[in-house]
């Protein structure tokens, strides 16, 4: 067992997310990556910024804990999340998360085993227009 106080000292620190993200988005890992490819990470996205397309291959547990945003499996229009909602994404959904148009929202992001990032997400499908 590990108790961990805000987060693990041997973590990074808070760092801008830029390579698999759209817009202003910070991540600060709460514990190193496991052997099996787990992660565990508070992730803060400004108005209009989320991640790519992506899918897990065991699975991810969002855990909203401040503003409002927006989760979306591919194919569908993208669901409001609100601090306090609990979102379990199965493993190989393909799916993008992020704060809407004009809020802030922040997750812990539980990634079970490794993530596969794809494409970047269009404007089309960030607003629900390109389904």
């Amino acid at each position: 067992m590990q108790i961990v106080r805000g987060r693990a000292p041997e973590t990074t620190p808070t760092q801008a997310r830029t390579e698999t993200f759209t817009g202003t988005v910070w991540g600060d890992p709460v514990l190193p990556t496991t052997a099996e490819g787990n992660t565990i990470n508070s992730v803060t996205f400004t108005p209009g910024a989320r991640t790519y397309w992506h899918h897990h291959t065991a699975g991810q547990i969002l855990v909203v804990t401040a503003g409002l945003g927006w989760v979306c499996t591919h194919g569908e229009r993208p669901q409001v999340i609100r601090a306090g909602d609990v979102v379990w994404v199965p493993p190989g959904e393909r799916h993008w998360h992020g704060g809407t148009v004009n809020t802030v929202m922040t997750h812990i992001a539980v990634s079970l085993g490794p993530t596969v990032w794809l494409d970047e997400v269009s404007e089309d499908d960030y607003r629900g227009d390109g389904r």
